[in-house]
């Protein structure tokens, strides 16, 4: 299992993801885009790849990592695991986590649990500057 990710930034929408990312460029350290919980049931992994694409697009020297929310919903994880998402968090049983385990790790998917997002992260829903924000968040 991966380690935590250093400051995980939620994202909602492709404004907030390229301001994450523009804050990390001009910062010059990494960032972790976190989708909103859940994502997997809501949003789907497409439209949270193309996000992430797009804001890449826009910030090429960002170093991004992209971890994509599934919840508690081991067919949300499976999809996007076919959709070839190469980060995503599952917080379902120990049972189920150890057999998306086998799954993802065959796929080549990094499967990440509820630890991942035990402690603080920067969640940019409702935010008025989230580039501010988040240089304020990747500053320390």
């Amino acid at each position: 299992m991966p380690d935590r990710p250093a400051a995980p930034i939620v994202v909602h929408s492709l404004r907030e993801a390229e301001a994450a990312l523009a804050a990390a460029v001009a910062l010059g350290c990494p960032v972790t885009l976190v989708s909103a919980p859940a994502a997997g049931a809501h949003g789907g992994a497409g439209w949270f790849c193309a996000l992430v694409d797009a804001a890449r697009a826009d910030h090429p020297a960002a170093v991004v990592t992209a971890i994509f929310d599934c919840a508690d919903l081991p067919g949300c994880a499976q999809a996007a695991i076919r959709a070839g998402v190469p980060d995503l968090c599952f917080t379902g049983s120990p049972d189920l986590f150890s057999r998306l385990s086998a799954i993802a790790a065959a796929a080549g998917v990094r499967l990440h649990d509820a630890n991942t997002f035990a402690g603080p992260r920067l969640d940019l829903r409702n935010v008025a500057d989230p580039v501010a924000a988040c240089r304020r968040w990747l500053g320390g």
